[in-house]
């Protein structure tokens, strides 16, 4: 009998995408619909793809100031977020083949600049998809790769298998707050009842980043991604 969740994952997979879920959305409906709109909220499921970061790359993060690190960091960041747009953009040309609804989201796009929000949070899929959790530095958690990926969403109406969320196993770390240079980070576990300014003051974070753009050019801060234990080689979770 045909499966075509393993088909569409052997296919994502051959388009260099490492980590592939799909998501039930119906629980997460009316925030979907608040931050994207109707149209973005009217389909039933999601693609999670998700991207590794080089971990050469990030294990640099932090020497913050230097050049060639910035750079280099750069330079993936945005390597990887084509990737997951073209990545995404053909799993959704798939699903449409097959004569279902596919609506790709880029990885990285604001939509609300006052906000700080995209049309879409890839960390809603990817979550309900079971492949992390929300951790204390609002970013997606994996068990394998921690929070060194870049996610892209396809919405869709095909009838994909779902997965379901996995337990947060922040526990009772703080290294993301301890290490984050504007003090954005709060150290609160994450608690979809919640509001994102209870666990991070996103306004603090950009300011940091804009900064660091008047400095060294478009480059983000990444040091709670260095610095979280789950898929650091160096560092084992407690």
């Amino acid at each position: 009998m045909r499966n075509f969740n393993e088909e569409l994952m052997v296919y994502s997979k051959s388009l260099g995408v490492d980590l592939f879920g799909v998501a039930e959305l119906s629980s997460a409906k009316s925030f979907i619909e608040k931050q994207g709109g109707p149209h973005v909220a009217g389909f039933p499921r999601a693609v999670s793809l998700g991207m590794r970061l080089l971990d050469d790359v990030v294990d640099q993060l932090v020497n913050h100031g230097d050049l060639v690190t910035i750079s280099t960091y750069r330079g993936l960041y945005m390597a990887v977020n084509a990737a997951l747009d073209r990545a995404a953009l053909l799993v959704a040309k798939r699903i449409q083949d097959e004569g279902f609804r596919a609506y790709p989201l880029p990885a990285s796009s604001m939509l609300n600049n006052e906000g700080l929000e995209a049309s879409f949070s890839h960390k809603v899929a990817a979550n309900l998809a079971g492949l992390g959790w929300v951790g204390k530095n609002c970013l997606l958690i994996t068990l394998e790769y921690g929070p060194r990926l870049r996610f892209a969403t396809v919405l869709t109406d095909a009838p994909l298998t779902t997965g379901s969320p996995i337990k947060n196993r922040c526990g009772s770390c703080t290294l993301c707050a301890d290490i984050c240079p504007s003090k954005a980070i709060r150290g609160r576990a994450f608690n979809s009842d919640e509001p994102r300014d209870v666990r991070i003051d996103a306004s603090l974070c950009d300011m940091y980043t804009e900064n660091r753009i008047q400095t060294f050019g478009d480059v983000n801060c990444g040091l709670c991604v260095y610095v979280c234990p789950h898929g650091n080689k160096r560092k084992k979770p407690s």
